[in-house]
């Protein structure tokens, strides 16, 4: 049943992609969510290689610690074990609700953009009233590892054809 229900979202998802692409605002809004999902890799790529700059795990440093004691402590390890997972969970929580917002009737997946820092969730752009808002807000609590959101999200009415 779960397996079923993921395949149909899958395929919905296929199909409004498809849709959406084939506009030139949609062709515009993909390369412009293709450029935050980027700009987020390389905040979270970044924030890795930070941490193990600050291990200072160099192969002096190794061959020194085993002449000295006969074995290598790797204490700070767990340290940058911790914010690769950090990082990766954090990119979870993001591609969970961008999926989510892809899924959802009422909200635009490619007018909200949202970030990902240890678990506290940032939601910007614009929504249509202050009620998408409190949806957009619940929709990105209902996500598992999400122990804050911010909005700035705007009130932004569609303009009349």
């Amino acid at each position: 049943m779960k397996i079923l229900f993921v395949l149909i979202i899958g395929v919905v998802v296929g199909a409004g992609v498809v849709w959406i692409y084939g506009t030139n605002k949609g062709r515009e809004s993909a390369q412009s969510a293709g450029d935050q999902i980027a700009t987020s890799t390389k905040s979270a790529r970044d924030s890795v290689e930070e941490k193990l700059k600050v291990l200072d795990l160099r192969p002096e440093n190794i061959k020194d610690q085993l002449e000295r004691t006969g074995k290598v402590v790797w204490k700070k390890a767990g340290e940058a074990g911790q914010a690769i997972a950090d990082a990766t969970a954090d990119a979870r929580v993001t591609g969970a609700i961008k999926g989510k917002l892809v899924a959802s009737r009422d909200l635009s997946a490619l007018n909200i953009s949202v970030n990902t820092t240890s678990g506290v969730v940032t939601m910007s752009g614009t929504v249509q009233t202050e009620e998408d808002i409190g949806k957009a807000m619940l929709l990105a609590m209902q996500t598992d590892g999400v122990r804050e959101v911010v909005s700035t999200l705007q009130v932004k009415p569609r303009a009349a054809k």
